[in-house]
């Protein structure tokens, strides 16, 4: 028996006084004579414990509003679109609603109506290390995913994205992505949008060939246009993180439509998502301004490196003279070590090798040393035509 039922027994069963009551039972007087007066109105049913929020809420959300916060997200999710309280609050102004509920209580009204659960487990944003190109074109990323046809044959997906604005600048469904399928779309993108300063990819068999000693066309075409490349570390793809997460956006919008007969028809669905992507779509990371907005609204970086000429058949080598002054060179088997000279030491260097011509330049483009290599020598040291060369 709770302690209201077995007040309200000892007053009105037993006959005992409201200050008896409350003096044996260490409640206050007014408190008895509460209990008593909610059972005369309404039985023992009056007696349980009744909720201490208030009836009415001025400042909370009309029901309206919430149906269509609800409502709206729901339709984004079906089409395959982001839905997040960033996303509602942006479609519900452009609706012009008189009133339009602010980012964080369009996330609680989702939240209260069980679309949102909490993740305490995630590490906090304060702990991210996060990076940005300053200007559009100073960076664009590259990578390749896939997605199969209902067919249930995969084909591959080429995405490029601009670093500052997040930006698409090209993103085509080919069969099988090569190395010219690479080139063609990276210079289709580049005349429309721009040529980047720099090109920053992983280290796929499409974009570079150093692994295998040598270069491919891609590489040849940015250092012919002074692009400045970088690949990710191996294993490591948060390196290329921003163009890694348009692959999830992209696929999370393509397994909410029918699935595409072909390479054309899912070509349509990649271009439909990219204008919404591009244009309608506020990102978050660039305070909630479309990626096109966030391009024009800026000067665009132009490529700054020297203009190199690629040999035909020409490999291109990334390296760095040593303290003594000297970079290595494997040819056939053998390896060569090059004289460059001590005042160069630790510089960066392009090694440009077609057969056993060997130019050595810096990034900015300066040769350092042009020469024959010698396959019977271990050791290239610098002679006189060298030292006329480099002079």
């Amino acid at each position: 028996m709770d302690l209201a039922r077995y007040v309200v027994e000892a007053v009105l069963v037993e006959g005992r006084s409201y200050r008896e009551v409350a003096r044996a039972h260490g409640v206050s007087k007014s408190w008895v004579a509460k209990v008593v007066g909610r059972f005369r109105e309404g039985g023992y049913e009056a007696l349980a414990p009744r909720s201490r929020a208030p009836g009415h809420i001025p400042h909370r959300t009309p029901a309206e509003i919430e149906e269509r916060i609800v409502a709206l997200r729901g339709e984004l999710v079906s089409s395959g679109f982001d839905a997040g309280a960033v996303t509602i609050h942006f479609h519900l102004t452009e609706e012009g609603l008189d009133h339009v509920p602010s980012v964080s209580t369009i996330w609680r009204v989702l939240k209260r109506r069980g679309f949102v659960t909490p993740q305490p487990h995630k590490r906090p944003r304060s702990s991210w290390v996060r990076f940005e190109a300053a200007l559009p074109n100073e960076l664009w990323q590259s990578d390749v995913t896939h997605w199969r046809l209902v067919c249930g044959t995969q084909v591959d997906i080429l995405n490029f994205l601009d670093d500052h604005s997040r930006l698409i600048v090209a993103s085509e469904a080919v069969s099988v992505v090569r190395a010219p399928d690479v080139l063609r779309v990276f210079t289709q993108a580049a005349e429309l949008w721009g040529y980047p300063a720099s090109l920053l990819t992983d280290n796929g068999c499409v974009y570079t060939a150093w692994h295998r000693g040598g270069s491919n066309m891609v590489e040849a075409e940015l250092l012919s246009r002074g692009i400045s490349y970088h690949h990710s570390r191996p294993y490591h793809p948060q390196t290329c993180g921003k163009v890694e997460r348009f692959h999830q956006t992209l696929k999370g919008y393509l397994a909410k439509q029918p699935a595409a007969q072909d390479v054309g028809a899912l070509q349509d669905q990649i271009d439909a998502f990219v204008t919404y992507y591009n244009e309608v779509r506020p990102h978050r990371a660039r305070g909630r301004m479309t990626p096109k907005s966030a391009f024009e609204a800026r000067d665009k970086a132009r490529p700054q490196g020297p203009e190199i000429d690629l040999p035909k058949g020409a490999r291109v080598r990334r390296d760095r003279i040593d303290s003594s002054g000297r970079v290595t060179l494997r040819h056939r088997g053998r390896l060569h070590h090059i004289a460059v000279g001590r005042a160069h030491k630790h510089t960066p260097v392009i090694m440009l090798v077609a057969d056993l011509d060997v130019r050595i330049l810096t990034e900015e483009g300066e040769v350092l040393r042009h020469l024959t290599l010698d396959p019977t020598k271990n050791y290239q040291a610098i002679g006189r035509a060298d030292a006329s060369t480099m002079s």
